[in-house]
């Protein structure tokens, strides 16, 4: 409170206002006497030049209008007058000025009876002179002017002087009092129109504290049209803009995070990647170079060892190459390169396809998959990518199936999602080895895995299409084996 605008504001003008009261105060003890004793001087010879000129001029005051015209002088300042002539004898009066004969007789003579002192000559001029003098018996101050003209004629002019002192004394209460009303009333009306002014101002404060907290919610609501309605619009805009670059700024710095992860993800990739492709080739170049380093040197020279050499070499690069081209593919799906063709079609009879194509396959192993689906089910997909997908599964299915032989698909259709799901019997996959599958490379049963030529990349395919494709895939361990699966729209 004592360091708000207002409460200063207030006690300053109180202040200034006091010293004001205090000054005029002092200046009117001090020089307030000199003041009134100058005013009466000036009244009283303002009194005396219009005796003057009109003696002057008419020569004689006996006139009904002159002595009018003296009336009404005289009753302007308060003035009693005794006009004599040359006998001694009035020829004008007012006010008390029958009482003013016998002392203008006085002064003609040079007496100062019925007076308590001689009286103080205050100023003197030609044929005039102005005095301060007090009754004895009534102790009434007056100032008398006492001229001759220049007929003769002789005149007295009289003003009651009141006691200075008292006169002061009384002023200066009453200006005080008055002083201390109009103070107290000032002080009232200034704290009114302060906080007229100051409320505005500590909400504009507020404002600027909850901004400095990066709080721009509390908003200036006033409607003045002065310069504190003019600051709180421009601090509303302030907060405005300052809250759109904050916001601006921590997207820039969201995306700026997000770029370095994916820049780091990116570098981890293919730190990863190269370490992975050159750990699957390595095996594959070690036994190519190493079965045609035992040709060239003749080793073998059995035809049937030398045909198992080759045989080992043709293996190792198709190996290779078909790891080749699953990369190639992969990159294609993951960088968007390989553009989706959406079209409708069958997925009984894609399936059926993919069965076929793998029938020797299954062949080799005594082993008959088991689909029962009759009529046609209709989807919304790239058709090529789907194959994939589906090839990949059952390739997958083919390769881990145990000695039970056992391998279905079935095709469940709902709310319109048509689910494809493949199942195999064998070995489960640990649970935590179920997120790791889709990764690039990654082998559950890396042994195994090298055997029948895996590579770790299938799966990443699958997830790369199905994610493109915006559609739901995944794996469940099933009792005597794993089921793989994965969702298509049933219709546009």
């Amino acid at each position: 409170m004592r360091h708000s605008i207002g409460f200063k504001l207030s006690i300053s003008i109180i202040v200034i206002m006091s010293l004001a009261i205090a000054i005029a105060g002092a200046f009117g003890g001090i020089y307030l006497g000199d003041y009134y004793a100058s005013k009466k001087q000036k009244s009283i010879k303002t009194v005396y030049e219009k005796v003057k000129q009109i003696s002057e001029k008419d020569g004689t005051i006996s006139s009904s209008e002159n002595v009018n015209r003296l009336n009404n002088v005289c009753e302007k300042y308060g003035a009693s007058m005794i006009l004599l002539d040359s006998a001694w004898e009035p020829i004008y009066a007012y006010g008390s000025g029958n009482m003013l004969i016998s002392r203008g007789k006085d002064m003609i003579l040079g007496n100062n009876r019925e007076q308590k002192q001689a009286p103080n000559v205050i100023e003197s001029g030609k044929n005039y002179r102005i005095q301060s003098t007090e009754e004895e018996e009534s102790s009434k101050k007056y100032y008398e002017l006492f001229a001759t003209l220049s007929n003769g004629e002789a005149v007295l002019i009289r003003m009651s002087v009141e006691n200075f002192r008292e006169s002061i004394a009384i002023s200066n209460k009453f200006y005080l009092t008055v002083g201390i009303v109009l103070l107290i009333i000032t002080t009232l009306t200034i704290i009114l129109i302060t906080r007229r002014y100051t409320k505005p101002v500590l909400q504009l404060a507020e404002i600027s504290q909850k901004m400095s907290e990066l709080d721009f919610e509390t908003k200036y609501e006033g409607n003045r049209k002065d310069e504190i309605g003019v600051l709180g619009e421009s601090m509303n805009e302030l907060s405005e803009k300052l809250e759109q670059t904050i916001t601006d700024l921590k997207n820039a710095n969201i995306e700026l995070h997000r770029d370095i992860e994916q820049k780091e993800e990116i570098d981890e990739m293919r730190k990863e990647f190269i370490s992975n492709v050159s750990h699957e080739l390595k095996t594959p170049i070690a036994l190519i170079q190493g079965y045609a380093e035992g040709l060239q040197e003749g080793v073998m020279e059995d035809p049937e060892d030398m045909q198992y050499y080759c045989n080992v070499i043709v293996d190792e690069a198709g190996k290779m190459n078909k790891m080749v081209k699953q990369l190639l593919n992969l990159i294609q799906l993951e960088q968007g390169e390989s553009a989706i063709q959406m079209e409708r079609f069958d997925v009984v009879s894609v399936i059926r396809g993919v069965i076929d194509s793998m029938k020797i396959a299954c062949e080799e192993k005594d082993i008959t998959v088991d689909f029962m689906e009759e009529g046609p089910v209709y989807v919304w997909a790239d058709e090529f990518q789907i194959e994939q997908v589906i090839t990949n599964y059952l390739s997958n299915a083919l390769h881990y199936v145990d000695e039970n032989k056992e391998i279905k698909v079935k095709i469940l259709s709902k709310d319109g999602i048509v689910r494809v799901a493949v199942f195999n019997s064998g070995k489960q996959i640990p649970k935590e080895e179920l997120e790791n599958i889709w990764v690039k490379f990654y082998k559950v049963d890396k042994a195994r895995t090298r055997a029948y030529g895996g590579n770790g990349i299938g799966l990443s395919i699958v997830k790369a299409i199905m994610d493109r494709h915006e559609k739901n895939f995944g794996v469940e361990n099933k009792e005597h084996g794993v089921e793989f699966w994965f969702e298509l729209d049933a219709q546009a």
